[in-house]
C-alpha cells in the first residue's frame, strides 16, 4: 500500500475526467474511464498481492479506491473474494414484493459501487501493465475506440470489456433465426429467446412488405422480420454502438439489403405495415452501465413508443410490443397503466401473444424477487390504430 491523495472529477465539458495518486512519493495521474458516468474516487491507494481481501474491502467499504499493482490473476481473485464479502440486505417477513425490488437495487448499487473501487492501469497502447494480463487490445478498440492515452478503470468494467468481447467473438444462438447474433460491447445481448419466438410466430398480414425496428440493438427483430420476408426495414436507434452492431450482424447474415439502420429517436420518417418494438420491461432509474437496457426511467421509451405509433401505421398496419409483465409483478406498473396508455395513444389491442421464460432466474427460489419471475409472463401484444372518428 502507499500514501493516500485526492481526486477531482474535472466537470468541463470539454476536458475528460483524470484520476491522481501517489506512487513512489511523486504524483501521477491518468485519464480516467467509467462506463457508468461515475466520477473518480476520492482517495487512491496503490495494491498488490500482499493485500488481504478483508483490508481491501474495509478500504473498499469507506471510499478508498485501490489501484492494483501486482498480478492481473491475483487482482481477479481478490475481487471474487471482496464479492463474497457483501452480504444482501436482510428482507423482513413482511417485506412485499416492491419493497424487496427497490432493496435489491440498492443491494446490487452497493455491490458495483464497492467492487467497482479496485482498479486497473490500462497502458497507452491498449495493454494491461501487469504480470499475467490478457492481450486485451482488440477488446479495447471494440469498447471504446482507439486507445491513446494511459487510462485508469475498475477491475469489474474491465472484466466486462473481456467477457463482452469473449460474446461478440462467438455470438449467442437464436433458434428462430438457426443463426447466431454479435452482440458488442454496450449492447444488450438477445439471450433471453423467448421473445424472439414470438416475433417470429407473431401473424404476418399477407401483403405486409415495410417493417420499422424501433431501438433494434444487436438488430435481431429486423434480422427475424426479414427471414420472413419483410423486404424493406428501417432499423432505428440512438446508441452509436447499437448502430454499429446491428449493421455488422445484419450482413454477416445476409440482410443489408433488405435492412436500413439509421440513427433516430424512437420512429423514422413514414409509415410501415409493422412496427415493433421490445423496450425496457422496468420503469426505474437507471444506475449502472448494465441497467440501460433493463430499467426505462418512468417509462419515457414505452410511453413515447405508444404515443407515436398511430402516426407510422400504414392504414392496415400493426405495431408489435414486445414487453414483459415483470414490472406490473413487482408492483411498479399495473395492467391498467398499460391499457390506458394504449386507449390514451389511439390504439386498439387486436390481439396478444404470451410465452413463459425459461432462463435460470425464473426457477431460482433464492433470489428475493422469485415469486415476481416464476409467474412472469412476456407478451407480443399486436396493436392497430383506432378508426379516426366520423363526423356527425
Amino acid at each position: 500500500m502507499s500514501d493516500r491523495t485526492s481526486t477531482q472529477a474535472t466537470t468541463s465539458p470539454v476536458e475528460p475526467a483524470r484520476i491522481s495518486w501517489v506512487e513512489h512519493g511523486s504524483p501521477r495521474s491518468a485519464l480516467w474511464r467509467s462506463e457508468s458516468g461515475w466520477p473518480p474516487p476520492a482517495a487512491v491507494l496503490l495494491g498488490s498481492d500482499d493485500l488481504t481481501a478483508e483490508k481491501a474491502f474495509r478500504l473498499a467499504s469507506a471510499g478508498t479506491a485501490i489501484l492494483w499493482t501486482g498480478d492481473f490473476h491475483n487482482a481477479r481473485q481478490l475481487l471474487s473474494a471482496m464479492g463474497r464479502r457483501l452480504a444482501d440486505s436482510p428482507r423482513p417477513r413482511n417485506d412485499n414484493i416492491t419493497a424487496a425490488f427497490h432493496r435489491s437495487r440498492e443491494d446490487a448499487l452497493r455491490r458495483a459501487t464497492i467492487l467497482g473501487m479496485l482498479l486497473v492501469p490500462l497502458s497507452a497502447d491498449g495493454t494491461i501493465p501487469l504480470r499475467r494480463s490478457p492481450d486485451i487490445r482488440l477488446a479495447a478498440v471494440h469498447a471504446w475506440g482507439p486507445v491513446r492515452e494511459a487510462s485508469v478503470l475498475s477491475l469489474r468494467e474491465l472484466l466486462g470489456v473481456i467477457g463482452a468481447e469473449e460474446w461478440r467473438t462467438t455470438g449467442v444462438p437464436v433458434p428462430a433465426l438457426g443463426a447466431r447474433i454479435h452482440p458488442h460491447y454496450g449492447v444488450f445481448s438477445p439471450v433471453r429467446g423467448e421473445y424472439l419466438d414470438l416475433v417470429a410466430t407473431a401473424p404476418l398480414l399477407p401483403d405486409a412488405v415495410t417493417a420499422f425496428d424501433i431501438g433494434t440493438g444487436t438488430g435481431v427483430l429486423s434480422a427475424i422480420l426479414a427471414s420472413r420476408g419483410i423486404r424493406s426495414i428501417t432499423a432505428t436507434d440512438m446508441d452509436q454502438r447499437a448502430i454499429a452492431c446491428a449493421r455488422e450482424n445484419l450482413a454477416a447474415l445476409g440482410f443489408a439489403d433488405a435492412v436500413t439502420v439509421v440513427e433516430a429517436d424512437l420512429f423514422p420518417d413514414g409509415r410501415a405495415d409493422i412496427v415493433a418494438c421490445n423496450p425496457p420491461w422496468i420503469p426505474a432509474v437507471p444506475k449502472t452501465a448494465t441497467d440501460f437496457a433493463v430499467y426505462d426511467d418512468e417509462g419515457r421509451m414505452l410511453a413515447g413508443f405508444l404515443s407515436g405509433l398511430a402516426g407510422h401505421l400504414t392504414p392496415h398496419g400493426e405495431g408489435w410490443l414486445v414487453i414483459s409483465d415483470i414490472a406490473e409483478r413487482l408492483g411498479l406498473r399495473s395492467r391498467g397503466d398499460l391499457l390506458d396508455a394504449i386507449e390514451n395513444a389511439g390504439l386498439t389491442v387486436i390481439a396478444r401473444m404470451d410465452t413463459r421464460p425459461t432462463h435460470a432466474r425464473a426457477t431460482d427460489a433464492t433470489d428475493p424477487l422469485y415469486a415476481a419471475r416464476a409467474s412472469e409472463v412476456t407478451s407480443l401484444w399486436r396493436l392497430a390504430a383506432k378508426p379516426a372518428a366520423v363526423p356527425a
